[in-house]
C-alpha cells in the first residue's frame, strides 16, 4: 500500500510539472498524469483487498465479509475511458492550433486571430 501511494504521490508531481512548461505537447502529458494519479488516488483510498473479490457464493446474500470494494473499480474504468476521449480531443485541438500557428510553444499564441 505504500508503494502504491508514493506512486499517487510521484504522478500528481509529475503531472504539475509538466503542466507548468510551455509546450502543449507536454500540457496534455500532464494533463494525462493527473487524471492517472487522481484515478490510482481513488482506487488506493478504497482499500483494495488481495484475493477478496466481492462475489456472492451461489445461496448467499452477501459476499464474505471482508471483500474489496466494487465501486471504486467501476468509478475508476470509467474515468479511464473519459480520460481518454479528452486526452483525444485534446491532441486533435492542438494539432489544428500546430497548423495555424506552426509552434507549440505557449508565448506564440499571442492573438486570437489566424
Amino acid at each position: 500500500m505504500l508503494m502504491l501511494s508514493a506512486s499517487v504521490g510521484v504522478l500528481f508531481a509529475a503531472g504539475a510539472y509538466m503542466l507548468m512548461r510551455r509546450s502543449l505537447v507536454k500540457l496534455v502529458v500532464g494533463l494525462v498524469l493527473l487524471g492517472q494519479a487522481a484515478n490510482l488516488l481513488i482506487y488506493v483510498a478504497s482499500g483494495p483487498l488481495r484475493g477478496r473479490p466481492p462475489l456472492v457464493e451461489p445461496g448467499a446474500e452477501s459476499p464474505p465479509t471482508p471483500h474489496s470494494d466494487p465501486l471504486a473499480s467501476a468509478l475508476v474504468l470509467t474515468a479511464i475511458v473519459i480520460s481518454f476521449g479528452i486526452a483525444s480531443y485534446t491532441i486533435v485541438l492542438i494539432k489544428r492550433a500546430f497548423q495555424d500557428v506552426g509552434t507549440d510553444d505557449l508565448n506564440e499564441y499571442t492573438t486570437t486571430d489566424c
